[in-house]
């Protein structure tokens, strides 16, 4: 709960800081010598608005879209002694790491993933898919147990929610204003909002969502090493750099849900800037390099 406050405590002193420096620059006045009739405070706080609420309902229903979209199995009461290990093993890890008992779960899929979930760090989940079980042994699948459970304690969930609240908070700020000038300096539309604007503003949220995605994922790489050093931590570091190398040997991944993909053991993207995860050799010569 702390972190929520800090963090959004910090965006609002940054939505101010903002606000200060467009009335010192003049920017309203610039916008009104063109025409366009804009309050940027009231469109600032309607953005953090529209940008931070899709994120915290996201966040808020992140355990339960999880189980539904990757078809997640609870283990409620062990059946077999897999799933008794799997119980002790994260009780014993969120142990350590001084958190609360998560969800422990497994999804059906042929691939060595895991990933971690939850709005809270005492009331998470945490599943494994069936590949990881088969293609790992003990000591390589508790270290992968290690990195989520420590996305959980690091509170990255939460981070990358209200971060990817931030972003959009201001992609939707600078496309409302490109939408405007374009509309009614360039297109000169005196009569209100045309469709210049809907049709610019649409597309400089794609345009400037693009742009921004690269400063989340890399964050999210940023994030993957701090989880590899817990989860050596948690396990010892030959045994997450050998969880590692096993998945360098396995099959590639397949990306999981947008909002998953960023908490998963495993994972990619279409080039180095819109990668959630970092090279796996790269990690593994991080935890080398660690004394």
């Amino acid at each position: 709960m702390m972190r929520i406050f800090l963090f959004l405590a910090t965006n609002v002193a940054i939505m101010a800081a903002i606000s200060i420096i467009f009335n010192v620059l003049g920017l309203g006045s610039v916008l009104d010598a063109q025409g366009v009739d804009l309050n940027l405070n009231a469109l600032l706080v309607m953005s953090a608005v529209i940008g931070m609420t899709g994120s915290v309902i996201s966040l808020a229903m992140s355990k339960w879209s999880a189980k539904q979209a990757m078809g997640v199995q609870v283990i409620t009461q062990a059946q077999n002694q897999t799933e008794r290990w799997l119980l002790d093993t994260v009780a014993n890890q969120a142990r350590l790491a001084g958190i609360g008992m998560p969800e422990v779960g497994i999804f059906q899929a042929p691939e060595a993933n895991a990933f971690a979930t939850g709005m809270n760090k005492n009331s998470a989940l945490v599943a494994v898919s069936t590949g990881l079980l088969e293609s790992m042994n003990a000591d390589e699948v508790e270290a992968v147990i290690g990195h989520e459970i420590t996305h959980v304690a690091n509170g990255d969930m939460v981070t990358m929610a209200l971060m990817q609240g931030v972003v959009n908070t201001f992609v939707y700020f600078f496309a409302t204003i490109i939408g405007h000038v374009v509309d009614r300096v360039i297109l000169q539309n005196e009569r209100g909002q045309g469709m210049g604007y809907y049709i610019t503003q649409i597309a400089a949220q794609i345009v400037l969502g693009f742009l921004a995605s690269m400063l989340v994922m890399w964050f999210s790489r940023y994030r993957e090493f701090k989880a590899d050093a817990g989860g050596a931590k948690l396990a010892g570091r030959d045994k997450m750099i050998n969880a590692l190398r096993a998945l360098q040997r396995g099959q590639e991944a397949q990306d999981l849900p947008g909002h998953l993909a960023a908490f998963g053991i495993n994972g990619g993207g279409m080039t180095r800037l819109l990668m959630s995860h970092p090279p796996l050799q790269e990690r593994i010569a991080a935890l080398q390099n660690q004394h």
